[in-house]
């Protein structure tokens, strides 16, 4: 296991998980969030592709629709 910071918190998460995993942990569509890794914006096409690792700074921001 290693521990993240996401959104502020502490969380623990499996070794080897990677970003687009997280977001299936945490039931957001990658579709409608953006994410920033240790301070970088991750692009969409690389979300699949980008492992996090023990000690990394997560945030995410939801998009949510309204009217």
């Amino acid at each position: 296991m290693m521990n993240l910071e996401i959104n502020g918190k502490r969380r623990e998460v499996a070794d080897g998980r990677s970003i687009a995993g997280l977001l299936e942990d945490l039931e957001l569509d990658p579709r409608l969030v953006v994410v920033e890794l240790n301070r970088r914006i991750v692009r969409r096409d690389e979300i699949d592709d980008v492992a996090l690792a023990d000690g990394d700074q997560v945030e995410i921001v939801h998009f949510v629709g309204g009217g």
